[in-house]
């Protein structure tokens, strides 16, 4: 008998109803690639199996991972599950295709691979992943799983921050967590700006902690993050204080701000942002007399970008791996 293990922050979804409504809100269809984080005992899983071209879960937890190997055998052996050992935060999806060529052997998982480089065209044929003969030329994927409460804030970071981003995520969260990312109370935080910069967050359902086996200490709730992308960087990064910047420059410069920004909370954003702000005759919400005795919390996501174009940071160190903590 499978013994729960707290240090995996493992907490097991039963409720059909909400297992039904996080893939309802995937928009699941045959065309999709599905990365699961943490199936556990694969309740989930097999509701993704019935809709998805193809699932790519993976379980760091080994007594687990055999489990669903015996459990999901048939659709590991068509293709149609993609199961791997491992933890999430490790797992580089730029080794995909190599790492899934060690667990199954002579099968070019040109497809798989797709899933997480969007860049690549796809010119295998067959019975890949469940799509057969009808292959599309390129990939994108979702995330939709019940994930790990200890590491949601590095999911995010991985995810949403790194070079290759789903369409979309499907997440089980803390209820207090969901909150603070669609900032019902119209506070922000680092958490909140970070997905908000990247896509656009709703709370679909509250999931009562009755609904889990082991039952946490507090209540959860399935969030969504669609449309998924650059795209506010990108529009935003041709001209910065009468230069051209690059997408990513312009990225690195927004969370070197961010952080700047929020790194004493008590204090005013004209006091953390002194070394940032322009001269104040130059106007805009740079300016001290703008900013007043605002707080980080009280800025909106397009106040953040307009401070970007407004200001120009010093030689700051800058490391994308801390703008979600």
């Amino acid at each position: 008998m499978y013994k729960i293990k707290k240090s995996l922050g493992q907490n097991f979804l039963k409720s059909t109803l909400a297992l039904n409504k996080i893939v309802e809100a995937g928009e699941v269809s045959s065309e999709d690639i599905i990365l699961e984080i943490g199936p556990g005992k694969g309740a989930l899983t097999e509701k993704l199996l019935e809709k998805a071209g193809c699932v790519i879960a993976v379980e760091k937890d080994y007594e687990l991972f055999n489990i669903l190997q015996e459990k999901f055998k048939k659709e590991i052996e068509i293709k149609k599950l993609i199961l791997i050992n491992e933890d999430i935060l490790k797992f580089e999806i730029t080794n995909y295709e190599l790492r899934i060529r060690k667990i199954i052997r002579n099968v070019v998982f040109k497809s798989i691979a797709q899933a997480v480089e969007p860049s690549i065209a796809i010119s295998q044929q067959g019975n890949m992943c469940g799509f057969k003969n009808n292959i599309p030329h390129y990939f994108s994927y979702k995330i939709i799983a019940n994930i790990p409460y200890n590491i949601t804030g590095a999911i995010f970071k991985k995810f949403l921050g790194g070079a290759n981003q789903p369409e979309m995520m499907i997440l089980m969260v803390q209820n207090e967590v969901a909150k603070r990312i669609v900032a019902r109370d119209r506070k922000e935080s680092i958490l909140s700006i970070s997905v908000k910069v990247y896509g656009d967050p709703k709370i679909i359902m509250k999931v009562p902690s009755r609904y889990f086996s082991p039952a946490p200490k507090v209540d959860s709730a399935i969030i969504a993050i669609k449309n998924i992308s650059r795209k506010i960087f990108i529009e935003n990064s041709q001209i910065v204080q009468s230069r051209t910047l690059h997408n990513l420059q312009f990225e690195e410069k927004f969370w070197e701000i961010i952080r700047a920004g929020f790194a004493h909370k008590r204090k005013k954003l004209s006091s953390n942002l002194k070394d940032f702000l322009k001269n104040k005759k130059d106007g805009g919400i740079a300016s001290v007399e703008s900013l007043g005795n605002k707080r980080a919390e009280e800025l909106t996501l397009n106040d953040w970008i307009k401070l970007t174009k407004n200001t120009t940071p010093p030689n700051l160190p800058s490391s994308r791996e801390e703008k979600i903590r």
